[in-house]
Order: C-alpha cells, then sequence, then structure tokens
C-alpha cells in the first residue's frame, strides 16, 4: 500500500506517506499559548507520516478566532516545545502552520481596531468574538505600503520561533481566504501599488513571505498551502489557473519541501481541475488534500497524481489511522459538536485500535 510506504521529505525520512493535516481547534489557553492537553493530541497522533500543526498566528493581528495558538512568544513557544518533544519521542515529525487571517477577524481581538487586509474590502457573514459570540464581519482597512514589510519580519520571526521550538520545519498557509492569499488573488486586492494589479506584483508579497521564511529553515523544510477554488469569505480570482501555474512555477523554482494542494474531485463548472496541472509543474513533493479515503488516497498515489495524501478528519477522529488503514478495520466517526474549543471530549479521546 502506497499510502504505508515510507517517503523521503527533503532532508527527512517519513514513516509513510499520510500527513495530518492542519486542524484549527481552538483550545488555546490565556495568551495564545498550546493546551497542555495538545501534549497528548499530537503524540497520540505522531504515526503520520507528518503532523501538520493547527493554523497558528504570527503576531496578534493574525489572529481571528477564539483560542487559536500563536507563535510569537516565549510562552508560546515554550508551550510547543513540549508538543514537538513529545512527538518526537514518539517517533513522529511535526510542521508548524505559521497563519496570518487578515481581513478574516474582528475588532474584538485587537483592542477595537480593524482587522488588516490588501484592501479594504467587505466581506459577508459572522465570525465569532474571543468569547464565541457571533458578529457581523467589518470591512477591514488596508495595509500601509510601509506596514508590509512588518507583516514579512513576523512570518520570519515566526519562523525563527518555530525552529527554537523545535519543529522540524514549517508551512506557510497560503490558503482559505486568509492574509496571503487575500494578496494573491484578484477579488480580494485592489491595490494600486507595487503589491497590487498585475499578477507579478499580487504574488509579491506571498513570495517575500516565503523567501523570508526560506532564509530561516531553508527551502527543503518550507511547505506552502493553496486552495485555489477557495470560494468562502468572498474569496474570488478572475483566472485561477493563470495566478495558481504562475505562483507555482515560483514556488518550484525556490525548491520548497512540498506543496499543499486543497482540490477535491469537484471543480466549479467550466473550470480546469488544478492538480494535473500544478503536478507538472512542482518537482518537489506534491501533497493532495481534501476529503480523501484510504481508496481515493491509494489511488492517487498509485496513478502518480500525488506524493502525499493529507487526512484532516479521519486523523482527527482516529489517532492511529494509518494502523487502521493497514488493518483495513473501521474507523472512528468524528463528532462536529467538539470539532472547536472544550476540553478533552472530541479531542484527545477518541480509542486507538486494542
Amino acid at each position: 500500500m502506497k499510502l504505508l510506504s515510507p517517503f523521503k521529505l527533503g532532508p527527512m525520512e517519513l514513516s509513510n506517506s499520510m500527513a495530518m493535516s492542519a486542524l484549527t481547534r481552538c483550545r488555546a489557553l490565556e495568551g495564545n499559548v498550546p493546551n497542555p492537553l495538545a501534549v497528548t493530541y499530537y503524540s497520540q497522533r505522531a504515526s503520520a507520516g507528518l503532523i501538520i500543526t493547527e493554523a497558528t498566528q504570527v503576531t496578534p493581528m493574525g489572529q481571528g478566532y477564539p483560542n487559536t495558538p500563536g507563535i510569537y512568544s516565549d510562552e508560546q513557544v515554550q508551550g510547543w516545545k513540549k508538543i514537538t518533544d513529545s512527538v518526537h519521542q514518539a517517533g513522529g515529525k511535526i510542521f508548524l502552520q505559521l497563519w496570518h487571517v487578515g481581513r478574516v477577524s474582528l475588532p474584538d481581538y485587537h483592542d477595537g481596531n480593524l482587522p488588516v487586509a490588501p484592501s479594504a474590502l467587505p466581506m459577508s457573514g459572522h465570525l465569532h468574538t474571543p468569547r464565541f459570540e457571533q458578529k457581523d464581519v467589518v470591512t477591514p482597512r488596508a495595509l500601509e505600503l510601509s506596514e508590509i514589510p512588518q507583516v514579512v519580519a513576523q512570518f520570519k520571526k515566526g519562523a525563527e520561533n518555530a525552529m527554537a521550538a523545535g519543529f522540524d520545519g514549517v508551512e506557510v498557509h497560503g490558503a482559505n481566504g486568509y492574509l496571503l492569499e487575500q494578496f494573491t488573488e484578484s477579488g480580494s486586492n485592489h491595490r494600486t501599488d507595487a503589491y497590487g494589479g498585475s499578477l507579478e506584483n499580487r504574488l509579491r508579497f506571498p513570495l517575500e513571505v516565503v523567501d523570508a521564511v526560506i532564509s530561516v529553515w531553508g527551502a527543503d523544510r518550507v511547505g506552502y498551502r493553496i486552495s485555489p477554488y477557495f470560494d468562502g469569505y468572498a474569496m474570488s480570482d478572475a483566472n485561477p489557473v493563470e495566478t495558481y501555474t504562475h505562483l507555482t512555477e515560483e514556488l518550484d523554482k525556490r525548491k520548497l519541501a512540498y506543496l499543499c494542494v486543497k482540490e477535491g474531485p469537484a471543480v466549479p463548472k467550466n473550470a480546469a481541475a488544478l492538480t494535473p496541472i500544478l503536478r507538472k509543474i512542482f518537482h518537489q513533493a506534491y501533497m493532495v488534500n481534501m476529503a480523501f479515503t484510504a481508496e481515493t488516497g491509494e489511488a492517487i498515489l498509485e496513478n502518480g497524481g500525488a506524493d502525499l495524501v493529507c487526512y484532516g478528519r479521519l486523523f482527527l477522529a482516529n489517532p492511529d489511522l494509518p494502523e487502521r488503514f493497514k488493518q483495513k478495520t473501521s474507523l472512528n466517526q468524528p463528532d462536529p459538536a467538539t470539532f472547536y474549543g472544550g476540553g478533552e471530549k472530541g479531542y484527545t479521546d477518541y480509542p486507538k485500535l486494542g
């Protein structure tokens, strides 16, 4: 079974070709410090070839959900260090996902100040406050040109802190409608300066972030995540194929460890499936993530459509997912009621095989 075959990712030897996807769980403590329960949660899942942590903000301005962990304070670094130590003791590999939500936030997280974005464009819908109350989204303010290098520096510092916390590498979150994707896509980036307008300009900020992170880790310990057809949070792009083809070309030049693409079998009407296109462009490890099963994951590896398959909810509910795939046994079903917030229930109490 190719899913269970070891895989060489940059300088690392992964025990199998299954990754655990980043899963926001909203269980961090005051100060956005990782919960001690997370030590158990991640070490329980150390049989994944690679664990990618929940999205972790590189600055307080990068937060948009309740109780999400950060990587900008000494206390946070120490909290993560306990997790990486535990995962390594269990024989696992773990990357930290570096995150900034941009406009997907509320003033409640920022002492009443507006969240930031490439452009002051409104969204629709609701977000949760730090107390898990729903509020209407707000129109963000556009980042000043002089502020952009500061945000790049925050990603670099996050990468440095991740190294101090003992991670094996980092993944840059360029997907799901957050800040890097907001700069990337034409629907959310209406700037007229060096960071907007042309495709080259729209990619400038994400690539500056990648280069800053590479300067810390080296390219072979850095991954990048994209979601070309994500349409939540009012995201859109006039030409996704052109945009993500060019971004992938640039990431390939940098020889990143991997590219993680969130794309399943269903794509928008009259749109091209991007995985077959991007797979030919990106010459390092190609990872896919979108509701894959054991069967569909095995099939895409067998067909050469990807090198690694990333599982989210299945790993959430099945700490020993590789073993369950190996034995072809039944799977625990995830409980959506316990996805976000709470304690051990739905977090560390999913049973392993007896």
